[in-house]
Order: C-alpha cells, then sequence, then structure tokens
C-alpha cells in the first residue's frame, strides 16, 4: 500500500510555469510506474505523463514538449514540471502509482491558468 501526497498547485497566468510535487509514503524505487493525471470539469480523467523505474517517459500529445515528468527516488518523489501553461491545462491534477497491479491516486492539486 502507498499514500501520495501532492502539492504545488495554484493560480499561475498563462505562458506561466509550475511545478507539482508527488511524495510517496514508502520507497518508490521498486514502483514500476508513477504518473500524472488531470481531470478538468465536465471531463474524463486523463494521462498527461507517466515514467517508469527504468525512467521511461510518455506524454500526451497535447503536454508534449511543454511538460517534463522526473522522478527522485530518493526522496521518494515525483515531480511534473509544466511550462507554457494554457488556459486549457485548468484541471486537478492527481499523482498515480501502479503497485502489484493496483492503482493508487492522491487527493489531487487543483491547476488554474487565466487568459
Amino acid at each position: 500500500q502507498v499514500q501520495l501526497v501532492e502539492s504545488g498547485g495554484g493560480l499561475v497566468q498563462a505562458g506561466g510555469s509550475l511545478r507539482l510535487s508527488c511524495t510517496a509514503s514508502r520507497t518508490i524505487f521498486s514502483i514500476n510506474a508513477m504518473g500524472w493525471y488531470r481531470q478538468a470539469p465536465g471531463k474524463q480523467r486523463e494521462l498527461v505523463a507517466r515514467i517508469t523505474s527504468g525512467t521511461y517517459t510518455n506524454y500526451a500529445d497535447s503536454v508534449k514538449g511543454r511538460f517534463t515528468i522526473s522522478r527522485d527516488n530518493a526522496k521518494n518523489t515525483v515531480y511534473l514540471q509544466m511550462n507554457s501553461l494554457h488556459p486549457e491545462d485548468t484541471a486537478v491534477y492527481y499523482c498515480n502509482a501502479v503497485v502489484a497491479g493496483f492503482g493508487y491516486w492522491g487527493q489531487g492539486t487543483q491547476v488554474t491558468v487565466s487568459s
């Protein structure tokens, strides 16, 4: 089992940057895949970025070139650096970890991008 706590959300103007953090309650060294998802009002939750234990990454097309996911195993933390933010990036961002085939979620952090 693992608890995930996100932080770093907030209000930013279009073109600005934010860095989200997701800290796990246990070592993430052995967690094969961790990721960031987001859910905007009235829309389904969607994958934003994902990183494996081997540091393979993949991104949604809408964020490629603007967002970067990384992990610091020593700090049990996964980051999402978001640059050149657009108003359509506004959503609640959730951290996800897959452990033994079971998905765990954080409580989410709100990101609001004003135009």
